[in-house]
């Protein structure tokens, strides 16, 4: 099982993917452990459209992205060792450092933030 130093390192670096699309987005949350992004886009629901999150769990460290939810078509050129990583539709789990995916997991953060903004969301 990993260590709590392990998930610390894991989230330091999901975050360095996340942070630099938040001066565009509503930061809910920046706390230790914990990352939560929104749109100011409002849905017919009256809430905020999500943008992504990043949170230490007890066994592993979550990397939720809304607009691959929002947009599957954005995963299709996503490697098969990500993909291992999801879980549901938007989130991939994390228990270690891999900077290979981590690069990826950047990349789709890019498309998606792009994607949100070609659709008018940010």
């Amino acid at each position: 099982m990993a260590r709590q130093d392990d998930f610390d390192a894991v989230y330091a670096a999901l975050r360095k993917l996340m942070l630099p699309y938040a001066k565009h987005l509503v930061v809910v949350k920046d706390e230790p452990g914990s990352l939560y992004l929104d749109t100011q886009h409002i849905m017919k629901n009256r809430k905020p459209l999500f943008f992504g999150a990043i949170q230490i769990k007890k066994n592993y460290v979550s990397y939720h992205l809304m607009p691959v939810y929002v947009n599957p078509a954005l995963l299709d050129d996503t490697s098969a060792e990500l993909k291992k990583r999801m879980q549901g539709k938007s989130c991939f789990n994390f228990t270690s450092v891999d900077k290979v995916l981590f690069s990826e997991l950047g990349r789709l953060t890019k498309n998606g933030f792009n994607f949100y903004r070609k659709e008018g969301y940010i």
